[in-house]
């Protein structure tokens, strides 16, 4: 296979693979894929070993029943993995004592990391993102199927902002004109299953 037909074969797998993935992203959202850990929920991690670990030392020294004693345990034992998945952090909260691990700190902690966790990343953004990098690359293999690949993507860039702006607006149009909502959905009663499905998603 001679280069030229390389650089275009190349151009056009990596065409594909990033507008079905775009397409993926915005149709099906980012409800599957998960931000890195940030710093509190690594410190929070790391704080409920301490807290598992804590536990289970006291249930030991207590001497409650080996039913409580087991569960502690396990429980530290469980712990362990959310640290591994996590990471450990840059800063390690106070965990030396029992009254170190219940401070107010601890509880806020808690609540952060919990709120944080729930977060998603915008499938708008993942979808540009991956347009961008299909971008660059098309733009490093030059040629005229570089060049090629490189217009094309942009306008399914361009397309894929204007689609969120008309999206974004009618949202905003029903908002501003709740009475005008069911004749709104009527003018839009004809759209296809697909396109239903796509605004639903982009709507999330």
């Amino acid at each position: 296979m001679n280069p030229l037909t390389a650089k275009r074969l190349m151009a056009g797998i990596c065409i594909q693979v990033l507008v079905l993935s775009s397409s993926v992203f915005l149709v099906c959202g980012c409800g599957s894929l998960r931000l890195a850990p940030s710093e509190q929920q690594k410190q929070n991690a790391w704080l409920h070993n301490r807290t598992a670990a804590v536990a289970a030392e006291t249930a030991r020294a207590e001497s409650v029943s080996p039913d409580l004693q087991a569960l502690t345990k396990l429980s530290e034992q469980q712990s362990r993995a959310f640290t591994s998945y996590c990471g450990l952090p840059t800063e390690y909260p106070p965990a030396e004592t029992t009254q170190d691990i219940l401070s107010q700190s601890s509880w806020q902690l808690a609540s952060t990391a919990l709120t944080q966790s729930s977060e998603r990343p915008d499938a708008w953004q993942v979808a540009d993102s991956a347009l961008e990098l299909g971008i660059g690359i098309c733009a490093l293999l030059g040629g005229v199927a570089g060049t090629r690949a490189v217009r094309f993507l942009r306008d399914a860039r361009d397309k894929s902002q204007a689609l969120k702006e008309i999206v974004q607006g009618n949202e905003l149009f029903k908002k501003q004109n709740s009475d005008q909502t069911q004749a709104f959905k009527s003018a839009h009663q004809n759209q296809s299953p697909q396109t239903r499905q796509l605004v639903t998603a982009m709507k999330e």
